[in-house]
């Protein structure tokens, strides 16, 4: 097939094993873990899950060293585990929703704190605060069938060695399974679709120079630099 332009590059993440996971479509959940959902001023008990997007070339591997980004006084972090599928579907029933799930590893989803709060004051979409450039950094993918699926565990975040974020996986409101039939009945899923699947509490900003650590028990850990 011919292209009027060069066709864009396939974003990829590493896979543990030596392959490489081509990403599709980045889904991240809202206020999934209850302390965080009180730190953002809302009640955890009232909320069925909500979802917003990044692009799949936000994708940013361990190791890596990122700008700082623009029109922004207030970069904060949010680690999260992120579920790779290998199948999609539509309507996926909560007891068969694993097994689209090829694998898990540790993200992160950077914001723009406070184009997402003015946003949000103006009723206009978070696009900006949420879905920039190099937003998604992710670690190399564990397969589920090397670690089988993970529902519990300590989910923590180091920023220069110090404890910010800590949180256990067992402490999602909407389990990982409930959150991929959740997000089917909107959409068609597809292999290669990511989902971030929430934060714990602690989130905060971070400066140029500053040194991210993210870990979840079972996974291998993300490093990344603020230039």
């Amino acid at each position: 097939m011919a292209y009027a332009i060069a066709a864009p590059a396939i974003t990829t993440v590493p896979v543990i094993g030596g392959e490489n996971f081509p990403v599709h479509r980045i889904y991240c959940v809202g206020r999934n873990y209850a302390e965080h959902a009180r730190e953002m001023g809302h009640d955890p008990n009232r909320e069925p899950p909500f979802f917003f997007m990044k692009p799949a070339d936000a994708i940013v591997p361990t190791g890596s060293t990122i700008p700082y980004p623009p029109k922004t006084s207030d970069y904060q972090h949010e680690i999260e585990m992120v579920v790779a599928l290998a199948k999609g579907g539509r309507d996926i029933p909560v007891e068969k929703a694993l097994d689209l799930v090829f694998g898990y590893a540790v993200g992160l989803d950077m914001t723009r704190r406070d184009v997402q709060g003015e946003a949000k004051k103006l009723g206009r979409p978070w696009d900006m605060g949420k879905g920039f450039d190099q937003s998604a950094p992710c670690a190399p993918i564990s397969p589920a069938s090397k670690v089988g699926h993970i529902a519990k565990g300590a989910i923590w975040l180091k920023v220069n060695g110090e404890a910010r974020q800590k949180g256990d996986i067992s402490q999602l409101i909407w389990s990982v399974a409930e959150t991929i039939a959740y997000l089917s009945g909107y959409v068609t899923l597809a292999p290669g679709d990511l989902i971030y699947s929430g934060t714990p509490a602690g989130v905060g900003a971070v400066k140029r120079g500053d040194k991210l650590e993210g870990h979840v028990d079972g996974l291998t850990d993300l490093a990344i630099t603020i230039a």
